[in-house]
């Protein structure tokens, strides 16, 4: 809302611009000079701030996920957060990478062109030698990878891709991206011309204790059709609009494939290790469980049900006869 002057305000402007005090084409110039903004037409800002602020809210859930994946691959911890989301031309993206380095291209079908993840040499030979069965802490120089390195990178990359696939049709639109070629020379991985406006989100990546940069470089003219969809109004919209089916579908596949350990414990006893050594096939050991009482059943590590041993055709098998409540009382069924 405009701020309304008062009549005391308003006959002092009206005073001091009969005096002289305040001079009026100053006071134009002054709001001109507001309204004037510097404009380089070689070097366009094609995306708004609020589709920046879009890319770092939808790259931080990127990083969150990928972290997790990185850590239960490579038996370490990783951390991933997002650095920065800016706009620059594709030359400038270029010329500051070093050469060697390593570009992963890849497809973003359906959308029309590449995109590039670029990950710094310590980040890839931290990865590839923790795979290995390393530490992940040895020093290599910057040099371009074997082909060894480049179809562990290619594998690992399509991985972060998958993820990457996850969280754009999750926020924008279901893409499938995949790994097209891994070049070690910037010089050669032109995916648009040097002019083209793109999209740079930087990752801090730290693999143990080594740390490195990951970047996203997505074209502007990539990511235009689905510009749109990086507005808060759409977003909004979207939730108005009530449930929707794509994500509905999407949740229900991980739901569906998702592993869950089950356990079910026979009994439990103590026996030395002198009698365990001793152990022979065909001797028995008893537990502290009656035949004709129920077994306990573990959904991961919590216990869940109760159940009687058997047979179904000529496997072992249990039928789930009640559950266990919160306070730790089995349920009948």
């Amino acid at each position: 809302m405009a701020e309304i002057l008062s009549q005391d305000e308003i006959d002092k402007l009206l005073a001091a611009l009969t005096s002289g005090e305040v001079n009026p084409d100053e006071l134009k110039e002054e709001e001109k000079a507001k309204r004037v903004r510097t404009y380089d037409f070689r070097r366009p800002n094609k995306f708004s701030k609020e589709q920046i602020n879009s890319f770092e809210i939808i790259y931080d859930n990127f990083a969150r996920t990928v972290a997790t994946f990185l850590s239960a691959q490579l038996r370490i911890s990783v951390q991933v957060s997002v650095i920065s989301v800016e706009q620059l031309t594709y030359e400038e993206f270029v010329r500051s990478l070093p050469d060697p380095s390593v570009l992963v291209v890849f497809s973003m079908n359906p959308l029309q062109g590449n995109g590039i993840l670029e990950m710094q040499p310590s980040v890839v030979f931290s990865i590839i030698e923790r795979l290995f069965g390393g530490y992940g802490g040895f020093i290599v120089g910057n040099r371009a990878l074997t082909e060894i390195e480049r179809t562990i990178v290619g594998r690992v990359s399509q991985q972060m891709l998958d993820i990457f696939r996850e969280v754009w049709a999750t926020n924008i639109t279901e893409i499938n991206p995949q790994v097209e070629l891994i070049e070690s020379n910037p010089q050669f991985a032109q995916i648009v011309s040097p002019s083209e406006m793109v999209i740079l989100i930087s990752l801090a990546t730290k693999i143990g204790r080594t740390e490195g940069i990951t970047h996203f470089c997505l074209p502007y003219i990539v990511l235009e059709p689905v510009l749109d969809r990086l507005s808060a109004h759409y977003w909004f919209a979207k939730d108005i609009k009530g449930e929707d089916p794509e994500q509905r579908r999407f949740l229900q596949q991980q739901i569906e494939s998702t592993s869950i350990p089950i356990r079910v414990v026979l009994g439990r006893t103590s026996i030395t290790v002198q009698d365990l050594l001793a152990i022979q096939v065909g001797d028995v050991v008893p537990v502290d469980r009656r035949i004709d009482h129920d077994i306990d059943v573990y959904i991961g590590n919590r216990r869940k049900f109760v159940a009687r041993p058997g047979r179904r055709s000529n496997r072992l098998a249990v039928q789930i006869t009640g559950f266990v409540g919160k306070e730790g009382c089995s349920i009948e069924l």
